[in-house]
Formats: structure tokens, sequence, C-alpha cells
């Protein structure tokens, strides 16, 4: 073959071979992870303050709430807030009239606006609660029956007692069962025994004296069998709710 073939050849024979295939990039390093995001803490439960004195002057909370359906006494009673705390009258009353009409209360309870009343429970800044208690003793802190009224102090209203452990709204119902048990002609009674249920009539703001809390003259109403240890929340019995 000439030589002039030959080197042509050869050209050719190198134009058409594949390109060199490049290494291939190394991969980029690892992203380091994000951080989880910081959940939010949700803000603690406003803390209501209560003055030590307010205007002085109680106003009856309007309109009324029948008692609730059942056989047995009815008790005619009324609400009163003193002008100038920081609580809605309707909500006090509204949780008065729940706790009074529960089936491990007293007896059924009938609210009304204006006399002939059994009871009247006031919601009282401390300084109304010392006057209206006189002679007890009430430290700006206890409530009292005062022989008209159940005095209620707005100051354990709002921030309860260390011996019910956080639980406010049951120790709001040991508060209105108690005082509301003096109006009804019931007095004080001792713990029965280290353990056991402290009656409703005890001075549980004071000391629980061994015993464990409970806000019910009747803790035991309500547990019918498939019922649990607790009725329902509006105050019937199981056999009501249930139908």
């Amino acid at each position: 073959m000439p030589l002039l073939a030959l080197l042509m050849l050869l050209l050719l024979m190198t134009s058409c071979a594949s390109a060199p295939v490049p290494a291939p990039a190394p991969p980029p390093p690892p992203r380091p992870p994000r951080p989880s995001p910081t959940p939010r803490k949700r803000p603690p439960a406003k803390e209501v303050w209560v003055p030590y004195a307010a205007s002085g002057r109680y106003d009856v909370v309007p309109g009324g709430a029948p008692a609730r359906p059942g056989s047995g006494e009815v008790v005619r009673y009324l609400v009163e807030v003193e002008a100038g705390l920081p609580f809605e009258p309707a909500v006090f009353a509204a949780d008065v009239h729940r706790v009074l009409n529960d089936v491990r209360g007293w007896a059924r309870f009938e609210r009304v606006d204006h006399g002939p009343v059994q009871v009247r429970v006031a919601l009282s800044s401390p300084l109304l609660t010392t006057l209206q208690c006189e002679p007890l003793r009430t430290g700006g802190e206890l409530s009292c029956w005062n022989g008209t009224r159940s005095v209620i102090n707005a100051l354990r209203w709002a921030k309860g007692v260390p011996q019910y452990r956080g639980d406010l709204a049951a120790y709001r119902a040991y508060l209105i069962s108690h005082e509301v048990g003096h109006g009804l002609g019931h007095g004080h009674e001792p713990c029965p025994g280290p353990g056991r249920l402290a009656p409703v009539m005890t001075q549980q703001s004071k000391s629980l004296d061994r015993c464990r809390p409970n806000p019910w003259p009747f803790p035991d109403r309500g547990r019918e069998p498939g019922c649990g240890d607790t009725p329902p929340d509006d105050g019937r019995g199981c056999r009501e709710a249930r139908g």
C-alpha cells in the first residue's frame, strides 16, 4: 500500500474513535440536618388578679335557672357579685348553679333574682368578706356563712388551695357546697380517718387532716353500674344521661 494511502487510513481511524469519557464528578458533601423547629410554648393561663377591696356593693345577678329534674325539696336562692370584681357575674352564677344542681349535691336549687330566698351566694372581695363575716376571722382568705349569705371570698375562688393540687373546678365545687351547706343548717365535721374522703363540711380550706379532698355532700351518688366513678359533668345521674 502506498505510504500516502496508509497515512490517510490511520488519520481516518483516529477521527472515528470515541472520545474518552470524563470521570464523574464527586458527589457534593451532604448538608447538615436542619434542626427541628422549636415547639411553641403555650402561654401560661392568665392569672386573675383579685383586688383586696372593690366597690363594697353587691349586685344581684339578673335572671334565673330551674332546678334539675327529679323529686324532693327545691331550694330558692339568688346570686350576688360585688361590683368591681374581675369576674363575669353571669359566668359565676352559671358555675354556682351547676354545682348546686349536681346529683351529688344537697338538693335541687332554683335560681331567682328576687326574694324570698333561703340562701344568697355572694362573691366578695377579701375586704368585704372580712366585713360580712365578722365576728368570724377570715384573715382575708377564708369564706363564711353569715346567717343570710354564703360569702365566697373571690381570692379563694380565683386561686384555690394547695390541698386540691391545682384542681380549681373541684375546689370551687367544695367552696359552694360547704358554705351553702351552712345555709341549710349543716355544721362542721371532722375527718373520719386517714385516707378517707373528707366530708364536705370539713374545713378543707384550712386542712384535710390526712383525709382526701372531696367537694360533694353525697359523693357516691351517680355511681351506678356501668357509670364509672364520676357522673356526667352537667350533674345528671347516669340513668338520666343515658335516656
